[in-house]
């Protein structure tokens, strides 16, 4: 009996100042893309993945799942990609899985590891992922606070810290800092596909704080039946 072919997936990323995808079909990643840019993601996005389709040689309609990044990040980043994950999961009928930057950063990474994104008004997220590779509570704090905070947190050995502020945080807590492994959609797509048949949920976006802007002073209009 022959064994099952290994899950098609599609997995994309907008947390951040940048616009990625990826296709990865078992352990090979047939295609992938990263640009920077600072606006422009939601024009780019679904251009950007029918190159990466075109290139692989496949259609939408061979695809067994989506994995998406759900941040933490840009707010209108991480909506627009989690947006775009759950319209593609309802037209497919496949699964969407989410994967958060701290997971992507993670992976592969020499545990503990010590995820660290930057974040608004001079704060940092972070995640740490102990010696077994479960993941900390998500939070944010200033530089001088993390020592702090990590000294409640069992580490189980020498910490690496990962991410675009690793460095900066390494040399607070004398630790070593490691290069992610891979561009953050094709993390995101590995651990994706190793959730595949298991999620039940939709990918939803990971905020630590909320959104900057002001709440309305009048109350919305009521919409009519």
């Amino acid at each position: 009996m022959s064994a099952s072919p290994a899950p098609l997936l599609i997995a994309f990323d907008t947390s951040a100042a940048h616009c990625g995808g990826a296709i990865l079909r078992g352990g090979e990643v047939l295609a992938e893309a990263h640009e920077e840019m600072g606006r422009g993601q939601a024009e780019r996005l679904f251009p950007m993945l029918e190159g990466l389709l075109k290139q692989a040689g496949i259609a939408w309609r061979d695809l067994d799942g989506i994995g998406v990044g759900t941040g933490p990040g840009n707010f209108t980043g991480v909506r627009i990609a989690v947006a775009a994950a759950r319209g593609l999961a309802l037209a497919l009928e496949v699964p969407a899985v989410g994967v958060t930057m701290f997971e992507a950063l993670a992976a592969g990474a020499p545990l503990p590891a010590l995820a660290c994104l930057p974040a608004p008004r001079g704060q940092l997220a972070l995640q740490l992922f102990g010696a077994g590779g479960a993941g900390s509570e998500p939070f944010l704090a200033t530089p001088d606070e993390v020592p702090a905070r990590l000294a409640e947190a069992p580490g189980g050995g020498a910490l690496t810290c990962i991410g675009p502020e690793a460095g900066r945080i390494a040399a607070l807590l004398d630790a070593s800092v490691a290069l992610p492994v891979a561009n953050p959609a094709v993390a995101i797509a590995r651990i994706a596909a190793a959730r595949l048949e298991t999620v039940r949920e939709r990918p939803r976006p990971l905020y630590l704080r909320p959104a900057d802007a002001a709440p309305p002073k009048e109350a919305p209009p009521a919409i009519l039946p």
